[in-house]
């Protein structure tokens, strides 16, 4: 199984301190999962112009490649002027419709204040819905005051990034067998 972690923001440190959190707990829970971090901010992407994901060259075709071949991907994100950062909606935009088709997506927010925690249903819900994603139902929302010194501090935020795992591969794991019941049914 490859498992697809993307720390949505370009600034801040919050975003990519749970995603840090989220993969360690991935890698302990199922060590034989293949699990990959994509954090943006280590990568020079372009904006998409409208091409095919595939005819990009340097880091962004080797962020949507990563991207397009997982089974599943845990989005981090930030919350920036009540939506997601242009970074993460350009990932977006790179990749074809249907791009999480058959593919499980989970997400965390982080956000200064608990005022956004709807961002996640308004803004990248709908998103995700319309490129074929499977969405995990529940998300984990992380407010500033979870956070000290670059530390999730708060253990009930812990409890719900392993949940968060858990619900994740649970749900590659199902929707496979209902794939290959499916496969079954046909003759050829």
């Amino acid at each position: 199984m490859k498992i697809v972690g993307i720390s949505g923001s370009i600034v801040g440190s919050k975003t990519r301190t749970a995603m840090d959190k989220t993969l360690q707990i991935t890698r302990g829970k199922y060590p034989d999962a293949d699990v990959t971090l994509v954090d943006l901010a280590e990568y020079k992407m372009v904006f998409s112009d409208g091409r095919n994901y595939s005819e990009y060259e340097g880091d962004t075709k080797v962020v949507t490649e990563t991207i397009m071949a997982a089974d599943a991907i845990i989005i981090g994100t930030p919350t920036f002027q009540a939506s997601i950062p242009a970074t993460l909606k350009n990932i977006f935009d790179l990749l074809p419709v249907n791009a999480f088709r058959d593919k499980v997506v989970s997400m965390l927010v982080t956000a200064g204040t608990a005022k956004h925690y709807l961002m996640a249903e308004q803004q990248l819900k709908p998103i995700l819905a319309y490129m074929k994603a499977h969405i995990v139902p529940t998300y984990v929302f992380i407010e500033e005051k979870d956070f000290h010194r670059k530390e999730i501090i708060n253990d009930d935020i812990h409890f719900r990034l392993e949940r968060l795992v858990e619900d994740t591969v649970l749900l590659v794991n199902a929707y496979s067998d209902i794939r290959q019941a499916k496969d079954k049914e046909y003759d050829f």
